[in-house]
C-alpha cells in the first residue's frame, strides 16, 4: 500500500487507563474528519486504517483507530517509538501520519 497524504500536527502523548495502558495521540478533529470522508472505505475492523507516522526522523509502519467516543483517530506510540524518540506521557510533540 502506497501512502499519499501528509498529514502533520502536535499533540500530546497520553494513556489509556484500561488494560495495558497502551499510549497514543489523537490526531485533530479536522484531520480525523477529513480523513474519515475520504478514507472510511479502506478501514479493516474496528475502524483500523493502515498508516505510516514519523516523529522526528523515526518512521515506522502502523495504524490509527478511530474512536467513536471521542470523534477522532487514535495512533498508537508502541514503547520502541517512545523509547527511540524519548518521548513521554504529557509530552507534546509534532506527528506526521501517512495515509
Amino acid at each position: 500500500m502506497e501512502f499519499l497524504i501528509k498529514y502533520t500536527f502536535s499533540a500530546t502523548i497520553w494513556q489509556y487507563e484500561g488494560p495495558n495502558g497502551w499510549y497514543f495521540v489523537s490526531l485533530p478533529q479536522d484531520i480525523s474528519k477529513e480523513i474519515r470522508d475520504n478514507l472510511k472505505w479502506q478501514e479493516e475492523g474496528w475502524g483500523r486504517l493502515k498508516a505510516s507516522a514519523q516523529i522526528g526522523t523515526y518512521e515506522w509502519k502502523t495504524a490509527v483507530w478511530f474512536d467513536t467516543k471521542q470523534n477522532t483517530y487514535l495512533l498508537p506510540i508502541k514503547a520502541d517509538v517512545r523509547t527511540k524518540c524519548k518521548l513521554e506521557k504529557g509530552q507534546v510533540t509534532e506527528v506526521s501520519v501517512f495515509v
